[in-house]
């Protein structure tokens, strides 16, 4: 997939003020030229370098692509350290992040193997966007509609509702109303290097 499907859903710097060193920091920690970083998340160079210079801010899917590139996880791309994990987080240490037009929480533990968040998906946002990477997901709908197409088959999923799947299933999430939709969303990610995130609008139906 080419790399400009895969950056439209980046916003101009604001929401994440440390993500730009920390990016620019894994990278070299990771030894890989920024072309090599773009190609692997499937970004172009200058896009990664507008990232790691704050004059773009990330999606969480970018996020999620560069924290598998560099080894890492989504919490340290954030500045989170290990230091920090504890084993209950409370409501009110939970701070609000926007990427992508969706607004998530860390709601687990940073620096471990699943990432837990609870997100927030406006209606029309990132709709388009379909995901493919390793791992697994799991979520469950807090609040409101979501319409969720894994491969060829599309479900709406209402309150108390969840989906469990192989992220390397094609997928795509977007809120049935225009209230948006709350979510508990719980995912891994397999660190391999030949693996590969492909984000991008696509044709056809919706679901």
């Amino acid at each position: 997939m080419s790399s400009s499907a895969s950056e439209p859903g980046a916003e101009p710097t604001g929401g994440l003020p440390v993500v730009a060193p920390q990016l620019r920091a894994l990278r070299r920690r990771a030894s890989l030229t920024l072309e090599a970083a773009a190609r692997a998340a499937g970004l172009s160079p200058a896009h990664l370098s507008r990232l790691e210079t704050g004059q773009r801010q990330p999606s969480l899917p970018m996020l999620l692509a560069l924290a598998r590139v560099y080894g890492t996880t989504v919490s340290e791309l954030l500045g989170e350290t290990v230091a920090d994990r504890d084993a209950v987080v409370r409501a009110a240490d939970m701070e609000p992040t926007g990427a992508g037009g969706w607004t998530y929480w860390q709601a687990g533990a940073p620096g471990r193997g699943m990432q837990a968040l609870r997100v927030h998906v406006p209606y029309g946002s990132q709709g388009d966007i379909v995901r493919v990477h390793p791992g697994e997901e799991w979520l469950c709908v807090l609040k409101g509609r979501l319409r969720l197409r894994l491969g060829d088959a599309a479900h709406q999923l209402g309150p108390g509702d969840s989906a469990h799947f192989d992220s390397l299933t094609p997928h795509r999430l977007a809120a049935q109303d225009r209230g948006g939709v709350d979510l508990l969303f719980v995912h891994t990610l397999l660190q391999s290097p030949t693996a590969a995130l492909c984000l991008g609008p696509i044709t056809g139906d919706t679901p």
